[in-house]
């Protein structure tokens, strides 16, 4: 049975390290500023929950998915490649083909650091339209406001350059926020990001940025 925000919530599926956080951060308040709802595994933290089945739980839940399948290279550590996102996009492909009712209707956006580098470690997603963000949150942006502008097509959103300058507005603003919250802008949970996102937007209308 789909929840009452299926059609507007998004999955994020996408490494949560500090090396790709500009990116992550960038698609949450791009996700958020379009009207949409961004949900991920950080937020929920529950020991008792296995991880593999809150993923499946959030799927569920999502009609939208985001997949960012960039950081497959080597672990410096132990040598292998990680596959969690492509696993997760894997996940969510499959809910669609063998899910029912709602489930049918699920639809995702892949993205990658260029266009056609999966061809070499994921060959089998081929004939997918993989968008490329070159490691660059703006560019991020414009391609995730984008997507979702294609899946609500009669709802008004404005442009990804707008967007774009928004976030760079809400990021200056953090810092003050964090503050008057008593919270450290380096070390806020996704659920406080959302927050600040959430209280930013209610004061800072896409009007009064025109």
């Amino acid at each position: 049975m789909a929840t009452a925000h299926y059609d507007s919530d998004v999955f994020i599926n996408c490494p949560f390290d500090n090396q790709f956080k500009e990116i992550f951060n960038a698609i949450v308040f791009a996700v958020f500023d379009c009207g949409f709802r961004p949900r991920c595994s950080l937020e929920i933290d529950d020991g008792s929950q296995v991880r593999i089945d809150k993923i499946f739980d959030i799927i569920r839940d999502c009609k939208l998915g985001i997949h960012d399948i960039s950081r497959t290279e080597y672990d410096e550590g132990n040598g292998l490649p990680r596959f969690n996102m492509p696993l997760e996009l894997g996940m969510f492909l499959g809910a669609k083909r063998f899910g029912h009712g709602v489930h049918k209707r699920k639809v995702c956006l892949i993205l990658d650091r260029e266009r056609f580098r999966y061809q070499s470690f994921v060959s089998d997603i081929g004939g997918q339209d993989i968008r490329p963000h070159d490691g660059k949150p703006l560019l991020a942006i414009e391609v995730v406001r984008d997507w979702l502008r294609s899946t609500r097509p009669e709802v008004s959103i404005p442009g990804g350059t707008v967007i774009g300058n928004r976030y760079q507005a809400f990021l200056r603003q953090l810092p003050e926020m964090c503050a008057s919250l008593s919270l450290a802008p380096g070390k806020l949970t996704f659920l406080d990001f959302k927050w600040c996102i959430s209280a930013w937007l209610q004061a800072n209308s896409w009007e009064s940025s025109a």
